[in-house]
């Protein structure tokens, strides 16, 4: 059975982001074409409050959940791959213990970047005493390197900014790279949906601003800059900076060039 769930299974077609990164708002956009299952990171669940979390932060009495693992997850993707296409979204320092060729192989992978100067104040705006292994960057590149490799050339890279200044252009240069049709359609939404209802996380509040959007663009932000930062951040940024450039210099333009 396990065999053939494996033989039957479609690509998973990956997000690798970072936490604040406007990919919630890309998955949001992915869930308006109607032809993906989409699953808001769901190694994530696993990783902060499975059974055994690898949260950083995490500390007895905190949630966790029976029977949910890494392993669970991955079992459940698959299943989910047998029956249909899927789409999910997540962050590569969830699962950097697991990425083997043959794990690996089982994606379609995608890398979305923005600039760690509004991750890192995002992070700080909502959790003042973040852990740096929370931050992603280091193995966001890992990762996207240890495809390279093993493919030959790099896997597609968005950045935000380029997103959100050309949605439409950089949506269909994405679906290229990743081999779907591109649907103009699912570039606008109604405002008022629910991002929170896919997501096992808090409730609503990390997608406040996604839930009154009607599109990709760009939000309003009401953090400080870095350079009013403390100093633990700043500090924090300067070490993420260098990952995010090396990704930053292979991401794709319209039309699918980098």
């Amino acid at each position: 059975m396990g065999s053939c769930l494996m033989a039957c299974m479609h690509k998973i077609i990956a997000l690798w982001a970072v936490p604040r990164s406007t990919s919630t708002a890309f998955e949001w956009m992915m869930r308006q074409r109607g032809d993906l299952e989409c699953i808001h990171e769901p190694f994530g669940e696993a990783w902060y409050q499975g059974e055994a979390p690898l949260w950083h932060r995490w500390k007895p009495g905190d949630r966790t959940t029976p029977g949910l693992t890494l392993g669970s997850v991955w079992d459940d993707l698959r299943r989910r791959a047998a029956n249909g296409p899927v789409f999910i979204k997540d962050f590569p320092h969830y699962i950097s213990h697991m990425w083997t060729p043959g794990f690996l192989s089982h994606f379609t992978h995608a890398f979305l970047v923005r600039d760690p100067a509004k991750t890192i104040m995002s992070i700080h705006d909502k959790w003042p005493d973040f852990h740096e292994g929370e931050v992603g960057f280091p193995e966001q590149r890992a990762l996207f390197d240890l495809l390279h490799a093993l493919g030959g050339a790099p896997p597609p890279v968005i950045d935000s900014d380029d997103l959100l200044d050309s949605p439409a252009e950089m949506t269909a240069a994405f679906c290229d790279a990743v081999g779907i049709p591109f649907i103009a359609e699912a570039l606008k939404w109604e405002p008022g949906g629910d991002p929170s209802a896919h997501s096992w996380w808090d409730g609503g509040s990390f997608h406040r601003n996604l839930a009154h959007s009607s599109g990709l663009r760009r939000q309003e932000r009401s953090y400080v800059e870095i350079e009013s930062a403390p100093d633990r951040v700043r500090q924090v940024h300067r070490r993420m900076k260098p990952h995010f450039d090396h990704l930053h210099s292979f991401r794709i333009y319209p039309g699918g060039t980098s």
